[in-house]
C-alpha cells in the first residue's frame, strides 16, 4: 500500500530514539518511509544539526534496514514547526517522544499540548518504552458520550488491522437511564464498526463512578496495553478534561505509547494511512 511518511522529531535524547524505534518498526509494518526531523534556532545551527541526524538515520538504518529514513531541518522551534514539517512533507502520523510527568512540563507544557491538538496529523507520543516486536497488539479505546469520540475508532480500525490488534473499548459508569442507554448505543455502535472489520473487541465499563482516567489505565495495565487512543475534544485540550488529567495519560506511569486524535483531521481524510 503508498502510504504517507512519519515524521520523527528528534532532539538527539533517549526518548526521540525510542521514537524513531516506533516510527520505524511502524513504517516497516504500514509500507511507508520516515523522516527525522531536527529544529534549530538560526541557520548558523543547520551543519552540525545535519552531522548529528546521520547518526540518527543510522540508528533507524540499525532498526530496519529495508525502511526509507531521510532527514530534516528547519530554523524556528520546535513548537511551530513540526506542524509545518509534517505540511512540508505531506505527513500521515507525528511520532514524538516525551521525557515523563516532569519532562514534559519543563520541555513542553502547554505549548506543545497546542501543538497536538491543533495538529491536522495524528501523534503516537512514547516514553522509554520500545515497540516489542509484534507490535500495537492490544489498543485501548476510551469511548465517552461524547459523539466525536467515535471518530478516532477509523484510526484505531487502522492500526488494528495493520497489527492484528485486539482493541479494548473501556467507558465510564453512568447512573442516569438516558446516559445510560446513549453510551449502550454507543458501545453497540463501537462494537459493530470493529466487527465488521474483522477487528477482534473487548468491552470494560467501569465498575463505579469517579475518575475514569484512573479506571481506563487501570485496564489498560490489566490487559497489556500496548497503545492507548485519546480524542482532541476542545481546543487545546485531549478527551475534553483538564490539563492535569491529559499529563496523567501522556505520561502514565506504564509508559504506554498515546495516540492522539484529532476529529476534524479524520472527518477530512478517513484514514491516516492512504493518500
Amino acid at each position: 500500500m503508498s502510504t504517507k511518511p512519519i515524521l520523527v522529531p528528534t532532539d538527539f535524547t533517549e526518548v526521540a530514539h525510542t521514537a524513531i524505534n516506533h516510527a520505524v518498526e511502524l513504517a516497516k509494518t504500514i509500507n511507508t518511509s520516515v523522516v527525522i526531523l531536527h529544529v534549530v534556532k538560526g541557520e548558523s545551527e543547520i551543519s552540525a544539526a545535519n552531522d548529528k541526524l546521520e547518526d540518527e538515520l543510522k540508528l533507524a538504518k540499525s532498526i530496519e534496514g529495508d525502511v526509507e529514513v531521510s532527514k530534516l531541518v528547519k530554523v524556528g522551534n520546535i513548537f511551530d514547526d513540526i506542524g509545518d514539517a509534517a505540511d512540508e512533507v505531506n505527513a500521515s502520523l507525528i511520532v514524538m517522544g516525551t521525557h515523563g510527568a516532569s519532562g514534559w512540563q519543563r520541555i513542553t507544557g502547554s505549548n506543545a499540548l497546542k501543538v497536538i491538538t491543533n495538529s491536522k496529523v495524528p501523534f503516537v507520543v512514547v516514553q522509554k518504552q520500545v515497540m516489542k516486536e509484534s507490535g500495537y497488539d492490544c489498543i485501548i479505546a476510551p469511548l465517552d458520550l461524547h459523539n466525536e469520540t467515535k471518530q478516532k475508532l477509523e484510526i484505531v480500525a487502522d492500526m488494528a488491522k495493520y497489527f492484528d490488534s485486539e482493541v479494548h473499548i473501556v467507558t465510564p459508569k453512568e447512573t442516569d437511564e438516558f446516559l445510560i442507554h446513549k453510551l449502550n448505543g454507543n458501545i453497540a455502535w463501537a462494537k459493530k464498526y470493529l466487527t465488521e472489520r474483522g477487528i477482534r473487541n473487548t468491552t470494560h465499563i467501569s465498575k463505579k463512578k469517579g475518575d475514569f482516567v484512573e479506571q481506563m489505565l487501570d485496564v489498560a495495565n490489566e490487559v497489556d496495553a500496548d497503545l492507548i487512543s485519546i480524542m482532541n475534544l476542545q481546543k487545546n485540550s485531549l478527551i475534553g478534561m483538564l490539563s492535569n488529567y491529559e499529563q496523567e495519560i501522556i505520561t502514565n506511569k506504564s509508559q504506554i505509547p498515546v495516540l492522539c486524535v484529532n476529529p476534524v483531521y479524520i472527518g477530512n481524510s478517513g484514514s491516516i494511512f492512504t493518500r
